[in-house]
């Protein structure tokens, strides 16, 4: 199968925990205390597992250390899509919105350390 996806995803074992979630137009869920596993990621978005509902079209506040403190991306993070597993979890891809372009540097950094573990 062809990669159609515009940036090549790593595999990543990375946790999360979403206090809260919100939509443009000032709606917001709080007190969500939902763990995520970070499965993936790549410099447009991360692929996620969660056993929580979180509601697609959301966004939330992302801390992402993709190795020493001077690679930590702080993000918006867009939910756009959501399939049930059999195991009970819920698998998500989100998007990055708003991630500047000069940080680009740090997945590049990333790719290159894990090409060579």
């Amino acid at each position: 199968m062809d990669e159609k996806r515009r940036s090549k995803r790593l595999d990543v074992s990375l946790n999360l925990d979403i206090s809260s979630l919100f939509r443009q137009d000032n709606i917001r869920v709080d007190h969500i205390d939902a763990p995520i596993e970070v499965i993936n990621i790549s410099k447009d978005g991360i692929g996620f597992k969660s056993k929580s509902i979180l509601p697609v079209e959301y966004y939330f506040n992302a801390k992402l250390q993709l190795g020493d403190k001077d690679s930590t991306l702080y993000s918006v993070v867009k939910i756009i899509r959501q399939e049930p597993e059999e195991d009970g979890n819920f698998k998500y891809g989100a998007e990055f919105v708003g991630m500047p372009s000069v940080l680009n540097y740090i997945f590049d950094e990333f790719e290159e350390r894990s090409l060579q573990d």
